[in-house]
């Protein structure tokens, strides 16, 4: 009996070659915005000790509750190396700023070289239900800048983040939405006022809330802010505003960070909903939106970290940063039929060969594959028939390759030292010197 076949992992996907078009454009204009404004690529592990998501994203989180993949460290007790020692286990990365800050402080980069601009493209792992939208390893971009606490670089970073979009084919209607969370001692004032104000709504046991803002009461107050249950929102009018008990310093920042982003043409609206319930954000939060595609329209968020490193062992230095994340991002794209089938044009020619090599014989093949490497040596895409197949049958695999010129050996049996190359581009057959073939075809294309 046949065995059952198997199956990608629930949560993941296989991209073909034709997938993989979208995912290439993606990536590449990731890295251009972000070259762009002087970002540097880095590449961190995709696993990390379990103990650093904990210690970022809090041991009570829903991320590191229910939805982090984890293994247990092998090695018996005792014969780890010491920077092992204290880790149980190791966790494949939910998202990358812990990474990225995590190497920042081990790189010594706060003594030697503080101001830091970072990016970086790479997959993640959430073990969370999939549902439209989320997989259990998805892509990310994200930006992180450290060293500065100026408001011209919470501009920046927010530019890069609607300049991926506008790049990608978004329209006008991108919106930048702008919060603040003031600071460590702001919050906490808002916080007993919050509660204060919420704690009615809790006093009974009627559910006059959702059980994740029941949950969230007790655990982070702020989470309610943006829980996005129509009940809930309507609960939340007359809240407290962190604006009334926030410092000058703060509020200044606040305002200068809404005139940088005017200064480069990006408008913001203020949103009180953007909230981050971390102890280390400061400050600077906001979301990039798309109304056009309605209840989805939040593309990407971000915000000001200025306690992170600090967290992370190292002296307290100032960070801002944002995440990308490409699944959602390809659902928008294709909800609004983007990106033009000309953006994708160089890429879909890359794909294709230059060069269809024809085998007019038997006799032929090993002579014709012996040049097919000369050709791809010189740095052409050259394709080989590998299935024995006539004359005809390769011409009619050639014409739908899309290869430009064609090319077949001259007489190989008498020991051929010419080649009949064909450019599509006017159909004309010309003999050339075997020796001479590739200089030929190079010429051509340029």
């Amino acid at each position: 009996m046949a065995s059952e076949p198997f199956r990608n992992a629930r949560g993941t996907r296989d991209l073909f070659p034709d997938d993989l078009l979208l995912i290439h454009h993606l990536e590449r204009t990731a890295v251009a915005v972000a070259r762009a404004a002087s970002y540097q690529e880095i590449r961190t592990p995709l696993f990390e000790e379990t103990r650093l998501f904990q210690r970022y994203l809090g041991e009570a989180s829903d991320v590191v509750e229910k939805e982090m993949f984890t293994v247990p460290r092998r090695l018996a007790e005792g014969s780890a190396a010491p920077s092992e020692q204290q880790s149980s286990s190791f966790t494949f990365r939910p998202e990358g700023t812990a990474s990225v800050a995590r190497a920042y402080v081990q790189g010594g980069f706060a003594k030697r070289a503080p101001l830091q601009k970072w990016f970086y493209v790479g997959p993640m792992f959430r073990y969370e239900r999939p549902q439209k939208g989320r997989e259990r390893q998805f892509t990310q971009f994200g930006v992180e800048a450290f060293g500065a606490q100026s408001p011209t670089l919470d501009a920046e970073v927010i530019a890069i983040a609607v300049e991926f979009f506008k790049r990608l084919g978004f329209g006008a209607e991108l919106e930048v939405r702008l919060n603040s969370m003031g600071d460590p001692s702001d919050r906490e004032l808002w916080r007993v006022a919050l509660r204060s104000f919420f704690a009615p709504q809790f006093a009974t046991d009627a559910a006059v809330r959702c059980a994740d803002c029941r949950d969230r009461f007790e655990r982070n107050i702020l989470r309610l802010l943006d829980c996005k249950v129509a009940q809930c929102q309507e609960l939340n009018v007359g809240a407290p505003d962190l604006f009334e008990l926030m410092n000058a310093e703060a509020t200044a920042h606040h305002q200068q960070v809404g005139a940088a982003l005017l200064a480069l043409g990006f408008p913001a609206i203020e949103d009180r909903s953007i909230v981050r319930g971390l102890d280390y954000y400061t400050r600077t939060v906001f979301e990039v939106h798309y109304p056009p595609l309605g209840a989805r329209s939040a593309l990407c968020g971000g915000g000001r970290y200025d306690g992170l490193v600090a967290e992370m062992g190292g002296k307290p230095t100032p960070g801002v940063g944002f995440s990308i994340g490409f699944t959602p991002t390809e659902l928008a794209l294709k909800e609004l039929h983007l990106p033009a089938a000309a953006d994708l044009q160089d890429l879909v020619s890359a794909q294709a060969p230059q060069v269809y090599a024809i085998a007019g014989s038997e006799q032929d093949r090993l002579p014709l594959l012996a040049l097919t490497e000369q050709l791809r040596r010189s740095g052409l895409r050259c394709e080989f028939d590998h299935r024995g197949k006539s004359p005809n049958a390769q011409m009619k695999e050639a014409l739908k390759s899309g290869a430009r010129f064609f090319l077949t050996l001259d007489s190989a049996a008498s020991g051929a030292t010419s080649v009949s190359l064909r450019d599509q581009n006017d159909n004309q057959p010309r003999t050339i010197a075997v020796a001479a073939a590739a200089a030929a075809i190079h010429a051509a294309l340029a």
